[in-house]
């Protein structure tokens, strides 16, 4: 069983996204995505300033496995990326809600918020 956060929310796609105190919100990929993935190689992620729309690709994360696209569970402004990733895309597999986290935006719409899975829903999806 996956490590599946109750205080973040969901995308069917495997990201997850904190809604933090200022209104920006964190995102990354969730254990379950990070586990199924592997040994984490390569972490892409898009520019700050970028506008990311909801369930579109965002980045790539590589890993011994395969590559696989990252997706934004909402729409929104990128306002900082995690570029400590460079250097150390394994932190991913170490600490995917912590340290691994990719990027944060500012939210365009706050009711696509209401469309993303709680930890009930999103261990429903990985079960």
């Amino acid at each position: 069983m996956s490590n599946v956060p109750s205080e973040l929310r969901y995308a069917k796609s495997h990201e997850w996204l904190k809604l933090d105190s200022d209104g920006t919100a964190t995102v990354g990929i969730t254990d379950y995505a990070q586990n199924s993935l592997g040994d984490i190689t390569y972490v892409q992620l898009p520019k700050v300033g970028a506008t990311l729309k909801a369930g579109e690709a965002f980045g790539v994360v590589e890993s011994v496995k395969a590559a696989s696209d990252v997706y934004a569970p909402v729409s929104g402004t990128v306002v900082a990326v995690n570029a400590a990733l460079d250097g150390a895309p394994e932190t991913v597999n170490r600490d995917p809600y912590g340290e691994g986290w990719f990027l944060k935006l500012k939210p365009e719409n706050p009711v696509e918020l209401d469309g993303l899975l709680d930890s009930a829903g999103y261990a429903q999806v990985t079960s």
